[in-house]
């Protein structure tokens, strides 16, 4: 389709536990019936990558949280982001993240706007020497952690829980790498 561009759209907290059920191919065809093309989902965790002539990321973030309270009853933050973006934010990963070290998990956690790094460092606070790194650019936070050890750590508590934890939506490295080409 001429003059659109590629995004990603990463919905927060569905289908964990039982809990948010979306199923992919009914989001697809809501993301269809929103004019949006190529759609194409990726796992079961709400990732959507799509096309469209639309720029503005942020109206479409509304039309996409409307859909989802309207189609499934629920309300659930969006991040969207065009694809070249997220290309981007990986080229700037550091060296120590998404080395494929098996004894350690490496995440990027997107922060949901109008939510900023300073607030978000600021509820969680410095992660814990020698469990965990975090390095931040734009919207998004690199986040490494031992696998083994993960409850120690400062910042793996603290994302799950409230008021923090529902400015966040968290990928790992290896999902991120997958949808990016897509």
């Amino acid at each position: 389709m001429e003059n659109t561009k590629r995004y990603i759209a990463l919905l927060r907290g569905v289908n964990i536990s039982g809990r948010n059920k979306v199923p992919m191919a009914e989001l697809k065809q809501c993301f269809e019936a929103l004019n949006f093309v190529e759609i194409r989902t990726y796992l079961n965790s709400g990732n959507v990558i799509f096309s469209s002539a639309e720029t503005d990321a942020a109206a479409m973030t509304d039309r996409i949280e409307g859909m989802l309270q309207r189609q499934f009853g629920l309300e659930i933050p969006v991040f969207v982001l065009p694809q070249e973006n997220l290309a981007d934010i990986l080229t700037h990963a550091p060296n120590w993240w998404g080395t494929g070290n098996k004894a350690i998990y490496d995440n990027l956690i997107f922060i949901l706007p109008p939510a900023t790094f300073a607030e978000v460092y600021r509820e969680i606070g410095a992660p814990k020497e020698g469990l965990e790194q975090i390095l931040a650019y734009r919207a998004s936070v690199f986040w490494s952690f031992s696998r083994t050890e993960y409850q120690k750590t400062n910042w793996w508590p603290k994302t799950a829980s409230l008021p923090v934890g529902g400015k966040l939506t968290i990928r790992t490295a290896n999902t991120l790498r997958k949808i990016v080409q897509m």
